[in-house]
């Protein structure tokens, strides 16, 4: 509980993102071709960065999507920077810091960084 959401109830229908890191470069062309079955979502994260720990904070924050719309894939770019690289690599899309990358049936559908990463938006390509 925060400071400031003391006496407040918490939401208790609200979602949450159980994340799954991504620590190996090689995962990534399975993970990319199961794209096909379910949706995908890398999540590139700094833990040094106060922008990315918003960023991250605000997408869980606001995150609404059901389970089973999308898989969401964690990558610390501290520790394992190598996975960034490599989806650069796979999808084209050049890395940035922090950055959400949607892809379906093997091609990118979203992609957003800094302060345009939105749950909202995430959604809507998902379900398009």
């Amino acid at each position: 509980m925060g400071l400031f959401s003391f006496g407040k109830k918490q939401d208790q229908s609200k979602k949450s993102i159980t994340w799954i890191q991504i620590e190996d470069p090689e995962q990534l062309q399975e993970i990319i071709r199961n794209s096909s079955q379910q949706p995908i979502l890398f999540f590139k994260h700094s833990t040094r960065c106060s922008i990315s720990a918003m960023a991250l904070h605000g997408l869980e924050k606001s995150w609404d999507l059901e389970e089973g719309e999308v898989t969401p894939y964690f990558i610390d770019l501290i520790r394992f920077r190598d996975v960034s690289n490599k989806i650069e690599e796979l999808t084209g899309v050049l890395h940035q810091s922090p950055q959400v990358i949607v892809i379906k049936n093997g091609e990118v559908i979203h992609q957003a960084s800094h302060n345009g990463i939105k749950a909202s938006q995430i959604k809507k390509a998902v379900q398009a």
